[in-house]
């Protein structure tokens, strides 16, 4: 059915339990700060719209929790390359160590372990999240031609399966984009673009077998997701009595968030370890197929891009790819 190891995988989220821990007190750190913000806000907002009365109490509440949200989301969005290099990458590139057989040091070793690798393949942040922002692009691109296929395909019905599958595929694409990253870790290039053009390739040549199990993950995400969202409404609904006045929706959207944190600190490294699996043993000893490189280039600007950006990294040359995935081991 699926082509991953639950246990194994589940096995080595657990050798990398330092990361976990780190994991969860960074997000969950984002989940506090929006509701102390958003609480925050929503208090103000009571004592500016007591002035108007009760009426104007319960609008005070709302614009100032939704301006409380929106000033947190912000401040997110600028952290949002920190978290991809610091937390994101360097607990990859211990996954992938595991999963080559090699060992780790452990305890507050291993978070420091995985940062010095990812600086080493990546130098700065800048170049790690332009980096991901593009293979985001151009598996995105690949997804897309599926539907693509069935478009021409007079078969009924067809189209609507198709897009509730590539709604799954979304959720699926989140971390397929760090399989790819994990892909420099492995190789050790010291040209992290050639090394995502090569796994990219790879990827789109395998991309049945790839989106397969991306898809099942997706559902296992899915599902999971919406558990720990059920779990979480009623520590969700207490915050919102806490709040003055009284903000039906907040509820609701704290729930959200608290599922969110418990999504990215424990259910996205599971998934992005079952992919790594499945993507490595796949490739391993196979040769880059030029015609999905040239593919690639004519469906995707931003792969084009990425193969710019190769060239560019060693002084306008273009460096020797790799040509099997079994040497970069």
């Amino acid at each position: 059915m699926w082509d991953f190891s639950i246990s194994r995988s589940f096995g080595l989220m657990v050798r990398t339990l330092p990361f976990l821990i780190f994991r969860m007190l960074t997000y969950a750190g984002i989940a506090i700060a929006f509701v102390i913000v958003t609480g925050t806000g929503a208090g103000i907002g009571w004592g500016i719209g007591s002035l108007g009365g009760e009426d104007g109490q319960a609008t005070g509440v709302m614009w100032g929790a939704f301006s409380g949200f929106g000033l947190t989301a912000g401040a997110l969005y600028l952290a949002r390359e920190y978290i991809l290099y610091m937390v994101k990458a360097a607990h990859i590139a211990v996954l992938v160590e595991l999963l080559d057989g090699r060992d780790i040091p452990g305890g507050k070793n291993q978070i420091s372990y995985g940062a010095e690798m990812v600086k080493e393949r990546f130098i700065q942040s800048n170049v790690l999240f332009g980096l991901d922002q593009l293979i985001k692009g151009v598996i995105a691109a690949i997804t897309g031609l599926m539907q693509g296929i069935t478009a021409i395909l007079p078969i009924p019905g067809l189209q609507n399966i198709v897009g509730i599958i590539k709604a799954f595929l979304k959720v699926a694409v989140g971390f397929v984009d760090e399989i790819i990253l994990a892909y420099a870790m492995r190789t050790k290039s010291d040209n992290p673009w050639q090394s995502a053009e090569d796994a990219l390739v790879l990827y789109g040549q395998n991309y049945k077998k790839m989106l397969k199990n991306a898809a099942f993950l997706a559902v296992i995400v899915y599902v999971l997701s919406f558990l720990i969202f059920l779990i979480m409404l009623a520590p969700a609904a207490l915050v919102v009595y806490l709040i003055p006045g009284s903000w039906s929706a907040g509820g609701f959207i704290f729930a959200i968030i608290f599922a969110w944190a418990v999504k990215a600190a424990v259910i996205e490294p599971f998934a992005v370890t079952c992919m790594m699996d499945v993507y490595f043993k796949t490739i391993e000893g196979q040769t880059k197929d030029p015609e999905w490189d040239d593919r690639l280039s004519s469906i995707s600007k931003k792969f084009r891009k990425i193969k710019d950006k190769a060239s560019e990294w060693v002084g306008g040359k273009r460096p020797e790819a790799s040509t099997t995935a079994a040497a970069s081991q």
